[in-house]
């Protein structure tokens, strides 16, 4: 039984890492990455949300009827998204406003709602609070980790911090091109891990 718990929540962190092996929320991931501290930002939103509404989403399974079911999910989705989106504007309005338009596309990210189809609906509250968590834990590192690699290369720093002077960074890394290159890369890393 522990095993399988186990299981559910590295699911989304390897096996099943929505960007890196899915390849889902590839909008977000490509425009909110030019940071480690953005690529975090959108993690962590995400995982609220995709655990809030998998919680939810798996409470009301039995209510809902199946001819409103996908709105109904939206609907979920969408009230975490509101609070995520006016914490963020309270807590952290330079994070917010980095991201801009991409916390309330969260909403329509397919990782959320896929999630909420494909797990939620079908398994209990606690197994969709770990899948939701492993999901979220998956995405959010995976974001952190190309905001990284794209911040180090383009500007020599990673989290603030300067690792090497900023003239010696890469422009294209910042811009939309160096997200495709370095995301290209790190998919790369990790079928070949896979492989291994």
């Amino acid at each position: 039984m522990k095993n399988s718990k186990f299981k559910i929540i590295t699911n989304g962190l390897i096996k099943e890492n929505p960007t890196l092996v899915l390849i889902l929320g590839m909008c977000p991931t490509l425009a909110t990455t030019s940071s480690a501290e953005n690529g975090m930002g959108m993690g962590l939103a995400t995982l609220f949300v995709l655990v809030g509404s998998n919680i939810a989403i798996s409470l009301l399974k039995n209510i809902i009827p199946d001819q409103v079911r996908i709105p109904a999910y939206v609907v979920v989705i969408a009230t975490f998204v509101s609070v995520v989106q006016m914490a963020m504007e309270a807590y952290v309005p330079a994070l917010y406003e980095s991201l801009g338009i991409f916390i309330p596309l969260i909403v329509v990210n397919c990782i959320v709602l896929g999630r909420a189809e494909a797990f939620a609906s079908k398994n209990s509250v606690f197994d969709s609070l770990l899948d939701g968590l492993g999901m979220g834990l998956g995405f959010t590192f995976s974001l952190t980790l190309l905001g990284m690699v794209r911040e180090l290369l383009g500007t020599g720093k990673v989290f603030g911090l300067t690792i090497f002077p900023e003239n010696y960074g890469m422009l294209i890394f910042v811009l939309a091109p160096g997200a495709f290159i370095a995301l290209g890369y790190l998919i790369a890393i990790m079928n070949k891990l896979k492989k291994a």
